[in-house]
């Protein structure tokens, strides 16, 4: 191929990239309940799949698994809710505690020798704004989670077409033997990650919100929600969930408050994140720093909150595609943290 060729064969794609981005973020509406409803799908097929091998029909496997959905997230959605709205009350009265602590702390420096004054800091630093910021990031979870019923549907779909699927591959490709092969090897390893990934997480938001209830920081649910979906974001996801509780416990508890909270957070994130996550998980899933970032802000703005909080699996399952096509092998070593010579 000229190198004509290969210019015009860079631009071609680079051009298409841009139009599929472009139809994604204008059938966002769309396209985010079917990514909620496929990320959860993958989550629930290996329950759906172990009730079946005991002997249950697929509709009742399917029913108990959609069940289960239907309470968990409910509960978790009524104790978000509740906790959210009784947060955004309390702002106006965090933000005066703040102006007391930041001057309590600004007195501390100014005793050093240091002469700074608290319309300085505030300039700089207003923690009303980030604290918003994060309960506007979490509604908008909740408006994604509005279209509940048909997610729940889309889910249910999803279920009873992953038991036919081998049948329809087998009839519709010709190689299939093959083909069923490295499909079942693509589909075990997304549910791997997603599955493990998603227990992984459920741990560290239980350990987060038992730490804060000792502490005694409000709404120790809600930011173990946040701990629990930013886990989902490797490297800056435990740092982002960590700053509003550290400054809701500065604002609440003092100072000595606010960095036990970030030890906690930082202790779980070490045991979960290094010790627990790496055991069961491997090492081969990882991204590099740069890609998880551009990941953050192409699927933040594409599909909002939900594409942030998906961001990363969305990745890691286009890294396990590309490692499984020899031609896209090398975009797998591109995206991925390590540089082993195994990987090649």
């Amino acid at each position: 191929m000229s190198e004509q060729h290969k210019g015009t064969h860079w631009l071609v794609g680079l051009a298409a990239f841009i139009i599929i981005i472009a139809g994604l973020k204008a059938a966002s509406q769309i396209v985010v309940p079917l990514m909620l409803s496929v990320f959860i799908a993958i989550v629930c097929a290996p329950a759906m799949s172990s009730l079946r091998r005991r002997g249950l029909p697929t509709w009742l496997s399917i029913l108990l698994v959609v069940f289960v959905i239907l309470i968990g997230i409910s509960s978790l959605a009524l104790l978000v809710g509740a906790s959210l709205d009784e947060f955004s009350n309390q702002l106006p009265n965090y933000k005066k505690r703040f102006a007391e602590e930041m001057s309590n702390v600004i007195a501390m420096i100014n005793n050093l020798g240091l002469n700074i004054s608290y319309d300085q800091v505030k300039g700089y630093i207003d923690p009303s704004a980030l604290m918003q910021m994060v309960a506007n990031a979490l509604r908008g979870l909740g408006s994604a989670l509005t279209n509940f019923i048909l997610v729940v549907m889309i889910v249910i779909f999803i279920l009873f077409e992953a038991v036919e699927l081998p049948k329809k591959l087998s009839l519709a490709v010709t190689d299939a033997s093959n083909s069923i092969e490295w499909f079942e090897s693509f589909i075990n390893s997304v549910n791997r990650y997603l599955v493990i990934k998603t227990l992984v997480s459920i741990l560290t938001g239980v350990l987060i919100t038992i730490w804060l209830w000792v502490l005694g920081v409000d709404f120790p649910i809600l930011w173990g929600v946040c701990a629990f979906l930013l886990n989902f974001v490797p490297n800056i996801g435990s740092i982002i969930a960590a700053v509003p509780a550290m400054l809701l416990a500065f604002v609440q508890l003092g100072s000595l408050s606010a960095g036990l909270t970030g030890a906690g957070f930082l202790v779980v994130n070490l045991i979960v994140g290094n010790m627990i996550e790496p055991r069961y998980m491997g090492k081969g899933l990882g991204l590099s720093t740069l890609v998880v970032f551009l990941s953050l802000l192409l699927w933040g703005w594409v599909f909002g909150p939900i594409g942030m909080l998906l961001s990363i699996p969305l990745t890691i399952i286009m890294k396990l595609a590309f490692e499984a096509n020899p031609k896209m092998h090398w975009l797998a070593i591109m995206i991925d943290s390590a540089t082993d010579d195994s990987k090649r």
